[in-house]
């Protein structure tokens, strides 16, 4: 089992920055991939950013230039830095850890609680 505490949400204006975190506790030895999804009101829940064990990345198109995801694997832990921020960004962002096998593939994803970002126009 894994468990992951969001923090560093908030109310920001445009254009400004803000960072989260995310720490895990548990097993966290076998997790393999940290993510970052936001969920908006009325909306689905949505990718935002990932990165591997290795340090590989990957993130929404919305997000490229503007958030950096990063990992400190002694620490067990995962942030965010979101710059340039705008209205459309506001939603509630959740931490993802997931632990993957490749023979035979399967995947186990656990959750944070959510923390909410506002952007104010």
């Amino acid at each position: 089992q894994v468990q992951l505490v969001e923090s560093g949400g908030g109310l920001v204006q445009a254009g400004g920055p803000l960072g989260l975190s995310c720490a895990a506790s548990g097993s966290t030895f076998s997790i393999n991939l940290f993510g970052w999804y936001r969920q908006a009101p009325g909306k689905q829940r949505e990718f935002v950013a990932s990165i591997t064990t290795g340090g590989s990345t990957n993130y929404a198109n919305f997000v490229k230039g503007r958030f950096t995801i990063s990992r400190a694997n002694a620490k067990h832990t995962a942030s965010l830095q979101m710059d340039s921020l705008n209205p459309e960004d506001t939603a509630v962002y959740y931490c993802n850890a997931a632990q993957i096998t490749y023979r035979p593939w399967s995947r186990r994803d656990y959750w944070g609680q959510g923390t909410q970002v506002t952007v104010s126009s």
